[in-house]
């Protein structure tokens, strides 16, 4: 019971180092990311290219979504624009799992100190650059708790039988990264467990690729349910979210193991393979759907028409 309300205690933390190194990135860049959002939507690519260094800016695809479906529902931004959004914001979320491969334990106490340093000097943006340096301890330190907690949480029973379930089913693996990163609204934290069980060797490369596809499709919740309240088009464009992620991971799901050795000769850290093969799929699934944009508008208007 301790290990696994332990573990629980690191996803709320990680959650919170999310939340703070989010809180800090918005502050320094949320004024100018709404401003220019709009001048870069007039053209397919530009917009594909803009939302993949925003998204990498704001280190969440879902914060990005929730600005863009904001930006929809007030009529600022048309449903046929958002959808080169939508592709670029999947590959600007890979910046972050590439991002947490890199194992820098060594700086947890240099980026806190730092970060509350710069924290207390309560300037713009020292001030905010802070919070995010301390955001990023907290992540840091919780992926080196997850580490330290991988085997024994496999050694329970409800933690050997989830393990079973993932390590013998590509199929129950998908279905257990698409909950728990709708449970807790982070891919980055879902796949920050992934990388932990990985590196201790309790999850095999090709059922953590089924995980992290099921996490593409998890993460959707959060744009969905900021479309709940909006207009037709808010919603046309959570839902193009949705069934765009939903047909990358079909497209893939059925070659998943024929892709484990070339994932697994990218590099021979577990982590860095899984956050590699994560940046490969949603380069290759957003880069073949961008043509399509007209095509994929006209399906998704056909599935979800305007009501009079």
């Amino acid at each position: 019971m301790f290990i696994f309300t332990l573990f629980l205690f690191f996803i709320i933390f990680f959650l919170t180092g999310m939340g703070l190194l989010r809180k800090g990135l918005f502050s320094l860049t949320f004024e100018t990311i709404e401003k220019r959002l709009l001048f870069f939507t007039d053209h397919p690519l530009k917009a594909f290219l803009v939302s993949i260094i925003f998204t990498g800016i704001l280190q969440s695809s879902s914060a990005f979504m929730v600005i863009v479906i904001g930006f929809v529902s007030v009529g600022a931004l048309s449903f046929k624009r958002s959808i080169p959004l939508i592709l670029g914001t999947n590959i600007g979320s890979t910046f972050t799992t590439e991002f947490l491969a890199i194992k820098l334990e060594f700086l947890i106490f240099a980026l806190f100190t730092v970060g509350i340093v710069l924290w207390i000097t309560r300037k713009h943006p020292y001030h905010h650059l802070g919070v995010s340096l301390i955001g990023l301890s907290i992540i840091f330190f919780c992926i080196h708790g997850f580490s330290h907690l991988a085997i024994p949480l496999s050694s329970l029973d409800s933690g050997a039988y989830i393990v079973h379930l993932v390590e013998h089913s590509s199929f129950y693996a998908l279905i257990v990264g698409t909950l728990l990163t709708a449970l807790i609204h982070s891919s980055s934290a879902c796949v920050g467990i992934l990388m932990s069980f990985m590196d201790q060797g309790v999850i095999g490369l090709t059922q953590a690729m089924s995980v992290v596809l099921g996490s593409n499709i998890g993460t959707c919740i959060t744009a969905v349910m900021a479309a709940v309240k909006g207009g037709t088009a808010a919603k046309q464009t959570a839902y193009a979210h949705v069934i765009f992620n939903v047909i990358g991971v079909l497209a893939i799901y059925p070659i998943l193991s024929s892709l484990t050795e070339f994932i697994s000769s990218l590099s021979t850290s577990p982590a860095q393979q899984i956050a590699h093969f994560s940046l490969v799929f949603n380069i290759v699934t957003a880069v073949l759907f961008l043509p399509l944009s007209n095509l994929f508008h006209s399906f998704i208007l056909f599935l979800f028409p305007k009501r009079n």
